[in-house]
């Protein structure tokens, strides 16, 4: 059995790399614009991170399947991080000097080392509805994109929709909730904007940290049944989103008084569950299952049906694959927004491209042109504000699907944006770095 295992895995990985031939050596050559695509198709975070690779590399081969973005074809090349920081960070070092446009690390800790690279080497870092919340602040974060949401903006939709739920804000007063965390830069993002509105509106708040990769909860789920919160926040990755809704199920915590991240509420998360992970929500970054948009339909006919597609054709419109689509769709139209000032039809450098993800202004008709009609709001960024929107929506899983349960939110901005900049003034003044002057936001 173990020989049949290695052989079938040896051929699996020998079909991957001839598929990626054409591809990797592509950039070298004139017209084409390279993208180096960091994935994590191995390790723990694996069932996570493929769908959202094969949706972001579908969304390449599109834009080559409708022509480029103004005539010039797209290369790309892949490489494989295990969401490692130093692996990222190795990949890095390896794809920059191919002629890279943007990098999406797809990791919040390898954001925060990227971080410190990106402005010596001028390239862009899109990170969206991940990485550093403060990097919203332009003015310090030249080169971070958080396009579309941060983790602040997730917390805070999710304050909202409990408070709704209970019938107004002032009714969290007296309220217990509580944490449940991967215990990781990404994990920890949510606590400042916590415990902000738990000193604002008198919830107490509970944090409970979990060891990587998350396998083992028993200890924080006695906590839980020991505490009784009113609610608990599932602030996970991976193998971690399955476990924890195994152990509020043997332990009889109701699952729809669960409500987790948007990296927390995919297919991967709740299959396995299944009817156990009946009534669990998660905040989603505005999109969610969308099987029904355009986008997806005209993927499976141009790549899919011929035989181009990146994995299997059953996932295509998932929650991930929607994710990776919905990432790469925004590396693309910067680009194209950068064509608008430096050359339409011309390959833009990573310099470039960050003054395009600077003004990217994806108005509804051009994201439904995109064939992202009923999946995306409008995001238009600008010096100042390097995430664009600020909109989410709740889904809750029904036993085998995700619903929408909620209408829109917006983040309140009032207690975000002081938030962002008393992050960012503090990141300057560690790092010696001085405000953008006006004059340089048109550079």
């Amino acid at each position: 059995m173990k020989l049949r295992q290695i052989a079938v895995a040896a051929f699996a990985a020998s079909a991957a790399l001839s598929a990626l031939v054409p591809v990797t050596t592509a950039h070298a050559q004139a017209k084409e614009q390279f993208f180096p695509v960091l994935v994590y198709r191995t390790g723990a975070y694996a069932p996570n991170g493929v769908p959202f690779a094969n949706g972001y590399v579908d969304y390449l081969k599109l834009v080559n399947e409708r022509g480029g973005i103004n005539g010039v074809k797209i290369s790309y090349e892949e490489c494989e991080t295990g969401y490692a920081t130093d692996r990222g960070v190795e990949c890095y070092e390896r794809l920059k000097g191919k002629g890279a446009t943007v990098f999406q690390p797809l990791s919040t800790g390898i954001t925060f080392a990227l971080t410190e690279k990106a402005p010596n080497d001028k390239i862009p870092l899109i990170t969206a509805g991940y990485g550093r919340s403060e990097s919203a602040d332009g003015g310090v974060f030249k080169w971070n994109f958080p396009i579309a949401g941060t983790y602040w903006v997730a917390a805070d939709v999710l304050i909202q929709h409990i408070a709704k739920k209970e019938g107004g804000m002032d009714k969290l007063k007296g309220k217990k909730i509580s944490l449940v965390y991967h215990d990781s830069p990404f994990g920890k993002e949510p606590i400042p904007l916590l415990q902000e509105r738990a000193a604002q509106l008198g919830f107490q708040l509970n944090l409970l940290p979990v060891t990587a990769p998350g396998v083992e909860q028993k200890a924080t789920w006695l906590q839980v049944r020991q505490n009784r919160p009113d609610y608990v926040l599932l602030w996970g990755w991976g193998v971690m989103n399955s476990t924890a809704l195994k152990e509020a199920q043997a332990t009889g915590y109701p699952r729809e008084k669960m409500y987790g991240v948007w990296w927390a509420g995919a297919e991967p998360d709740v299959k396995d569950v299944g009817e156990g992970a009946k009534g669990y929500n998660a905040v989603t970054m505005q999109h969610g299952t969308e099987t029904g948009a355009a986008v997806v339909k005209e993927v499976l006919s141009k790549l899919h049906e011929k035989g181009k597609g990146t994995g299997p054709k059953e996932e295509v419109g998932q929650v991930l694959y929607m994710r990776g689509l919905m990432s790469a769709m925004f590396a693309v139209e910067g680009v194209r927004a950068a064509q608008e000032r430096y050359g339409k039809g011309k390959v833009v450098t990573g310099e470039q491209a960050r003054w395009g993800y600077e003004n990217l202004n994806l108005t509804q008709p051009k994201l439904d042109a995109l064939g992202f009609k009923g999946v995306l709001r409008p995001i238009s960024t600008s010096c100042q504000d390097h995430m664009g929107a600020n909109w989410a929506r709740v889904h809750t899983w029904n036993g085998s699907k995700w619903d929408f349960s909620s209408d829109w939110y917006q983040a309140d901005e009032q207690i975000i944006k002081p938030m962002v900049k008393a992050a960012a003034d503090k990141y300057a003044a560690e790092k010696k770095l001085t405000r953008r002057a006006g004059a340089d936001c048109q550079s």
